[in-house]
């Protein structure tokens, strides 16, 4: 699947707050949102276009993308699937990008940021109810176990990402065991449970047009 490779300091600075894509440097003064507060570009420190109601809503989706490393084909497909299954369009998206397993990963701490994560997932070093799982949009489900593979448990990225995670902690939906470096998803995570400055509705809205 393809993935946005550019300098994401810049996804930051045009969202207008931290997506939290750099890992720990998004918590240190050398944030691109800390240094830099203004849209990327020539005319980004003196020019700030108001936005109607379709910018708003476009912001929001390129939002939400940007926040779980998605494209525009794959976001909408996941959109059409939150549409077609029963409840709350806009929670239910927010689910099924949730419990992707990149996302998870990071949830869990087991990478300091969602694009590593998902390098991670990709490079093989995660298993999902034992066996080996290396998609990083493989969707998991209550009651799975992720976990590093034995032979990964040494790999220094992950061993510095669980000494982070220790401030960051671990979502209520997930169950985090330090021992066997494991984590199982104990439900479908609720809406006050996904702790993102979004609003879903609005996405809604831009798709229903």
């Amino acid at each position: 699947m393809a993935r946005y490779i550019g300098p994401v300091c810049r996804l930051c600075r045009r969202e207008g707050m931290k997506l939290f894509l750099k890992g720990e440097r998004c918590y240190t003064e050398r944030c691109a949102i800390e240094k830099r507060n203004f849209p990327p570009g020539q005319h980004g420190k003196s020019r700030r276009p108001k936005m109607g109601g379709y910018g708003v809503q476009l912001r929001e989706k390129q939002k939400v993308k940007r926040i779980y490393g998605v494209l525009e084909d794959q976001f909408r497909g996941y959109f059409g699937k939150a549409e077609r299954t029963r409840g709350v369009t806009g929670e239910t998206l927010l689910q099924l990008l949730e419990c992707r397993l990149d996302n998870v990963t990071y949830r869990l701490g087991f990478a300091t940021s969602r694009p590593q994560a998902r390098q991670l997932v990709r490079h093989g070093h995660f298993t999902v109810n034992g066996r080996k799982v290396d998609i990083p949009s493989f969707s998991v489900k209550p009651g799975d176990v992720v976990a590093i593979r034995r032979s990964s448990r040494e790999t220094a990225a992950v061993l510095h990402a669980l000494e982070e995670v220790k401030g960051r902690g671990v979502p209520d939906w997930l169950e985090f065991d330090a021992e066997a470096m494991s984590g199982k998803i104990g439900s479908i995570p609720t809406r006050e449970q996904i702790n993102l400055p979004v609003q879903e509705q609005l996405i809604v809205e831009l798709y229903s047009k």
